[in-house]
């Protein structure tokens, strides 16, 4: 399968590009691209949740009250969970949320959103193009030449472009990322994925294997 490339201001440069069909024509894993997205977001949980337990709350350890006679039920610690101040009763601990997926589970996740972004003609492939200085107001002309204005987009750089980082920095819909930074959280987010041309050969031969 082929697909046109485009220049910055969104008009077709007679070139083509050729989509590999193991890649990008799959058939779509509904179950892999969610436990994907669910360990994606398991390892951005910092784990620092703490409770004290009643050994660890500070107080007396004195029995509070005789064993017998009172009517009411016994108590040997005012640090007990039953009382105002007292520990909590299994209260979290910090802990690690990250869970491990096999490397080919990670690259069918990626090549079913790939696959289903291009069947609803959400990917484009522009040409490499790099500013001089970082200037926001080139790149929105850029979201503006691709009809990408005021919607969620994610550039695909081929290899690390600073000043089309730091121009795109400021727009709160728009991520550039380098290939080796693709993830499949952003790539679900974005309603179009506009790689660089110089980008696909690379994303291709990772996911092929």
């Amino acid at each position: 399968m082929e697909v046109a490339v485009l220049n910055i201001e969104g008009k077709e440069t007679g070139r083509k590009v050729s989509l590999d069909e193991a890649v990008f024509g799959v058939e779509p894993s509904t179950h892999t691209v969610w436990l994907e997205v669910k360990q994606y977001l398991a390892a951005q949980r910092q784990g620092t949740h703490k409770a004290k337990e009643r050994n660890e709350v500070a107080g007396s350890t004195r029995k509070i009250k005789k064993q017998k006679g009172t009517g009411t039920a016994r108590a040997g610690s005012i640090k007990s969970p039953v009382f105002r101040g007292g520990g909590r009763i299994f209260g979290p601990r910090p802990r690690n949320y990250s869970f491990k997926l096999n490397k080919a589970q990670k690259r069918l996740a990626k090549k079913s959103v790939l696959s289903q972004k291009l069947a609803d003609n959400e990917i484009k492939v522009i040409e490499d193009f790099s500013f001089e200085a970082p200037r926001t107001k080139e790149f929105i002309n850029v979201l503006k030449g691709l009809g990408l204005e005021g919607k969620r987009s994610l550039f695909v750089l081929g290899e690390p472009n600073k000043n089309v980082y730091l121009s795109s920095r400021n727009l709160q819909k728009t991520k550039v990322v380098n290939n080796s930074e693709l993830n499949i959280y952003d790539m679900i987010n974005a309603s179009q994925i506009v790689f660089f041309e110089g980008s696909l050969a690379t994303i291709q031969d990772n996911l092929r294997k």
